[in-house]
């Protein structure tokens, strides 16, 4: 009976120590730790941060980044990349902005939009997959080719004279939150159901950890391949829409360096560069900080050229640790 009692205790310190070490493993657990130190951080030194009205303000501002990163997040997750984000939510929202001051009803006009964003990522797809070309090389030309379409198409200028009713995206509210953070969440429900609870979750991880092993399993990587970056394709056209929608003009020059940040929210969430490893709500705290960043840098006055280099220090700090995790 002693030892009985002697080795229940044991049993326990072992199961806590296990269970303490996969929290550890965990890619989301030093990006909530992150979040939290630079959120109280920024409470403490500014008295306005914490106000209700602020708090609404940062997460509707991050969620645009938020919504791009899931599908940067798709893409980085099987190893690749995705730099033409910025200037695809740019067209898609330009096409949107111009259909709609033609005529055609908003519904049809934000379909088209999608549909725009997910053909262009499905021809990212392609050329990454069946092409064989670097992801990087593929996004950057569709990243030029993308942003040149909305300046011709717009001819350089921005359009407006948009139906009022299209507001309700980018300014509406919808119980009892702004309609941009719904948008937001209902993005990372459903990526979060598509890595955790379907084979293509699995398959997505599995291109990432080992291209090569995951084709010799039977896994039809380029199909994979092809679907990831739609997807990117997608919420990037979906980010376009809602900013469209707030500011009630589609703009040819929207979505500048959006690709970087949603890399870096991406990369602050916890995922390896090189693919394999990650979490999509790791993403969504990743997106977050960066909005607590730009806000509370903001309130405290910070010249922007000196806001891109704490962010920059920052997120190198983000990929040291994460090399150093998984070595």
């Amino acid at each position: 009976m002693q030892k009985s009692a002697e080795a229940s205790p044991r049993a326990s310190r072992a199961g806590l120590r296990r269970r303490l070490a996969r929290y550890r493993r965990s890619p989301v657990l030093y990006p909530v730790i992150g979040f939290v130190v630079v959120f109280i951080a920024m409470a403490l030194v500014n008295d306005n941060f914490l106000s209700a009205n602020n708090l609404t303000n940062v997460a509707r501002q991050g969620s645009i980044i938020a919504i791009i990163a899931v599908g940067m997040s798709f893409a980085i997750f099987t190893g690749g990349i995705d730099l033409s984000v910025g200037p695809v939510m740019a067209l898609s929202g330009t096409i949107m902005a111009g259909l709609m001051a033609a005529g055609w009803p908003p519904t049809l006009a934000v379909i088209a939009g999608l549909l725009l964003g997910m053909a262009l990522g499905a021809f990212n797809g392609g050329c990454v997959a069946f092409g064989r070309m670097p992801p990087i090389i593929v996004t950057l030309a569709t990243m030029g080719m993308a942003r040149g379409l909305a300046l011709i198409y717009t001819g350089g200028y921005p359009i407006s004279g948009l139906p009022m009713g299209f507001s309700f995206f980018g300014r509406g509210e919808l119980l009892g939150l702004e309609v941009p953070i719904l948008i937001m969440l209902l993005v990372y429900a459903i990526a979060w159901l598509v890595m955790h609870h379907t084979p293509i979750g699995r398959y997505i991880y599995a291109i990432g950890g080992n291209e090569e092993a995951t084709r010799l399993t039977g896994i039809r990587v380029s199909r994979i391949k092809v679907l990831v970056y739609t997807v990117s394709g997608l919420t990037a056209a979906i980010a376009g829409l809602v900013l469209t929608s707030r500011l009630m003009s589609g703009q040819p020059n929207a979505g500048t360096g959006f690709e970087l940040d949603a890399i870096a929210a991406v990369v602050l969430g916890g995922a390896a560069i090189s693919g394999g490893r990650g979490a999509i709500l790791g993403t969504l705290v990743g997106a977050m900080l960066l909005a607590i960043l730009n806000n509370g840098l903001n309130l405290l006055g910070v010249s922007p050229y000196l806001q891109d280099v704490v962010k920059g220090a920052i997120i190198l700090l983000a990929i040291y640790i994460g090399r150093s995790r998984n070595s």
